[in-house]
């Protein structure tokens, strides 16, 4: 493996986080030059600066072999998250080196968890900026930075291949799935910010709420999140763009093409099934427990938090932490299976449960048939053995990590409820769990350690284990 191609890869995805830096303090001088003006300037210098160095002094070569494009991968995202931190920490405040680490993670992988007990004391640049990391890690920091690679389609290819999902990628050529993705991702952000300055927000607060929404991350730009607002035309609107983030966006293009009636939306419809049948079970579960609210509110609350669940989003508009048993365990499965391949959502995803299920079946039948050959499809794609197998060491790996990371959090003094959802949380980019890490509540209080830990199942959950794991064995026997 050659680090000088690795370097300069890197380099390039931090002059993408640079760019973005200098936006925020763009924001940040059209508020009055608010005071994370100068703390956002010299992250956009340190970084670019770091990410120019590499593409200067390190030749360009047209090829990437599969472990150059894991590690480039890997440590981009690394790079991008510790380099994020630089604004938080120049601008100090509750700001320690763990927590800046753990904002800047947890905004990079869309997780959404915050450390910050004071949102609305921020500056709009800061705001801005965590809005940003978001925004980009939820359509992917590779992908995203390949599109300025010139002309070597194969690189593009590569490196995409190593980011996005294996079930996305699978039947799919590279370049036009980013470009259909990325298209998509776009066209949502901004229909959906205008949509949310129509029920009244201003602009700022619309725009960042959409590049929240749609990034599936759940930050926010008021200390009682989207309840803040007391706004349920916004709430509705919300709804809406979630439930759509949470969908393949390859799917969801194919439905605005001529030829729609000859794809199929397997995945699609079980998602959208699913997110009827959770709102209506958490509805029906707060009325049989004395729910004292209209029944319209108590539907759309239902509505909207399985919705922020089920998409790892994480907005609130409700306390779900003093909800009933029921809710709270429907609540807790949607953030594990969580949204479609293809989407921003996390979670092990729907298509990987489909699959499990549709190999399980399989399995019973072979018992009967041993000579019968049985394939799983999705979509109406045939899926390799390869992949099917994959699927099951993926679940392996992700409840894994789920337990050693909640293991981490009781024995750092967390109660089991809330180190086991917070655990499940981080893993799956949910960002809010129960207890102290409820839906209004935050991360702020739990130790370093096991802020530490939450940090590290951020970034296996969000880049699906497999990289990282790829990474550190190479690491180890290099």
């Amino acid at each position: 493996m050659r680090a000088t191609i690795v370097t300069r890869y890197v380099g390039l995805s931090l002059l993408l986080v640079a760019s973005m830096m200098l936006l925020s303090a763009g924001v940040a001088y059209l508020d009055n030059q608010d005071d994370s003006m100068m703390p956002l300037l010299t992250a956009a210098l340190v970084t670019g600066l770091t990410g120019a160095f590499p593409l200067l002094f390190v030749r360009s070569d047209g090829r990437i072999s599969s472990p150059e494009r894991y590690f480039i991968v890997v440590l981009s995202w690394l790079a991008c998250c510790i380099f994020g931190m630089i604004p938080y920490i120049c601008y100090g405040s509750e700001f320690g080196l763990v927590d800046a680490l753990f904002e800047s993670v947890s905004g990079f992988t869309t997780t959404g968890a915050s450390i910050i007990c004071d949102i609305e004391s921020l500056p709009k640049g800061l705001l801005f900026w965590r809005m940003s990391t978001c925004w980009i890690g939820g359509i992917g920091i590779v992908t995203l930075f390949s599109l300025l690679i010139p002309r070597n389609r194969d690189v593009k290819s590569v490196l995409r291949g190593a980011e996005l999902s294996d079930i996305v990628m699978s039947g799919n050529k590279g370049n036009p799935v980013v470009k259909t993705i990325l298209s998509v991702y776009l066209s949502l952000t901004l229909l959906c910010g205008f949509s949310l300055k129509f029920t009244g927000l201003d602009w700022f607060d619309s725009m960042t709420t959409a590049m929240s929404t749609c990034s599936t991350c759940g930050f926010g730009v008021l200390n009682d999140s989207i309840y803040g607002y007391h706004n349920p035309a916004a709430e509705i609107v919300l709804i809406v763009f979630m439930t759509i983030s949470g969908m393949n966006f390859i799917s969801l293009s194919n439905l605005f093409r001529r030829d729609r009636t000859k794809k199929k939306y397997e995945m699609v419809t079980i998602y959208l099934a699913l997110t009827v049948a959770g709102t209506l079970m958490i509805f029906f579960d707060l009325v049989a427990n004395g729910s004292d609210i209209h029944v319209g509110d108590t539907l759309r609350k239902a509505a909207f938090q399985f919705t922020s669940i089920i998409t790892t989003t994480g907005f609130a508009t409700a306390d779900t932490s003093v909800w009933p048993g029921i809710s709270i365990l429907i609540l807790l499965t949607a953030s594990v299976i969580c949204g479609c391949s293809g989407s921003t959502s996390g979670g092990i995803k729907l298509d990987r449960a489909v699959i499990m299920a549709k190999a399980s079946k399989n399995g019973i039948i072979h018992l009967r048939h041993p000579n019968r050959i049985l394939n799983i499809s999705i979509d109406g794609k045939k899926l390799s053995e390869d992949l099917a197998n994959n699927t099951f060491i993926f679940l392996a790996c992700y409840l894994f990590l789920a337990f050693l990371g909640a293991a981490i959090n009781v024995a750092c003094g967390e109660s089991l409820t809330t180190g086991i959802s917070a655990a499940i949380a981080c893993i799956g980019n949910v960002g809010p769990g129960f207890g102290d890490v409820g839906s209004f509540g935050n991360y702020a209080d739990i130790p370093n350690v096991a802020k530490i830990g939450s940090i590290t199942l951020m970034l296996f959950g969000r880049l699906e284990i497999f990289p990282i794991l790829f990474v550190i064995r190479n690491s180890v026997h290099s």
